[in-house]
C-alpha cells in the first residue's frame, strides 16, 4: 500500500509516518494542507491518502472534492480529532473511502486499512450508526424504491446484509462482474454518492431485512 499523508501538525505526521514504515507500508509523501495535498497526489500518485479535515488554506473536505474529481481512483480516508456529524456526513458524500479517529489505537488503524485493501470502508467505531442516521434525514434521500427492479433490490438486500459480489453471485447463479453491474445501476439509479451511502439507504428502509 502506498500512502500520502495530509495534516498540518509535523509531530503527528512524523509519528504517524513512522509507524505506517514500522509495518512496511510506503508513504509516498506529507502535504501540510489540502492544496499541497492535490499537489503531491498528482506527482506520487499513492493509492491512499490519510488526510486531516482541519487544514489551513484548503480543508480535508475541500480536497477531498478536488482530488476525487481529479484522480477518482485514490482512496481518501479522512482523520480527525474532533468528532463532529457533519464533516462526518460531508466527507461520505463527497467520496470519502473512510473516516477515522485520531484517538483510535495503533491496532486498530491496521485492522481498518486491511478493510480499505480488501474494498471496505473503513469506520471508527460508533460512526456507521451515525452515518446511517445522517443519510435518513438527509431530504434528497427520500428516493422511491419503485426505481428498483426486484432483482436489483434483492442483489442490494443481499450485499447490505454482508455478502460479498462473490457470494451474492453464487446465490443467484449469476457472474460476480454482473453484481458488480446492478450495484453500479442501483447507485445511479438511487443517486447516491458511494457504496457506503448504498448501505445506509439499504438498512434504513428495510432492503436488508426483506429481500
Amino acid at each position: 500500500m502506498k500512502v500520502l499523508l495530509a495534516d498540518d501538525h509535523p509531530l503527528f505526521v512524523e509519528g504517524l509516518k513512522n509507524l505506517l514504515l514500522s509495518r512496511g507500508i510506503e508513504v509516498t509523501g506529507t502535504a501540510g494542507d489540502g492544496l499541497e495535498a492535490l499537489e503531491k497526489a498528482r506527482t506520487t500518485r499513492p493509492e491512499v491518502i490519510l488526510m486531516d479535515i482541519a487544514m489551513p488554506r484548503c480543508n480535508g473536505v475541500e480536497a477531498l472534492r478536488l482530488i476525487k474529481r481529479e484522480l477518482p481512483e485514490i482512496k481518501i480516508v479522512m482523520m480527525t480529532s474532533i468528532d463532529d456529524d457533519e464533516n462526518l456526513f460531508n466527507a461520505i458524500k463527497s467520496g470519502a473511502s473512510g473516516y477515522l479517529l485520531k484517538s483510535l489505537h495503533p491496532e486498530e488503524l491496521f485492522s481498518l486499512l486491511a478493510e480499505l485493501e480488501r474494498g471496505e470502508i473503513p469506520l471508527s467505531g460508533g460512526l456507521a450508526a451515525r452515518i446511517l442516521h445522517a443519510v435518513a434525514c438527509e431530504p434528497d434521500n427520500a428516493r422511491p424504491e419503485h426505481k428498483l427492479s426486484p432483482r436489483q433490490k434483492k442483489v442490494l438486500g443481499m450485499v447490505a446484509r454482508g455478502m460479498t459480489y462473490k457470494e451474492v453471485a453464487a446465490a443467484l447463479n449469476l457472474r460476480e462482474r454482473t453484481i458488480k453491474y446492478h450495484m453500479e445501476r442501483i447507485q445511479e439509479l438511487l443517486q447516491l454518492e458511494n457504496r457506503t451511502q448504498l448501505i445506509a439507504y439499504a438498512a434504513q428502509n428495510g432492503f436488508d431485512r426483506s429481500w
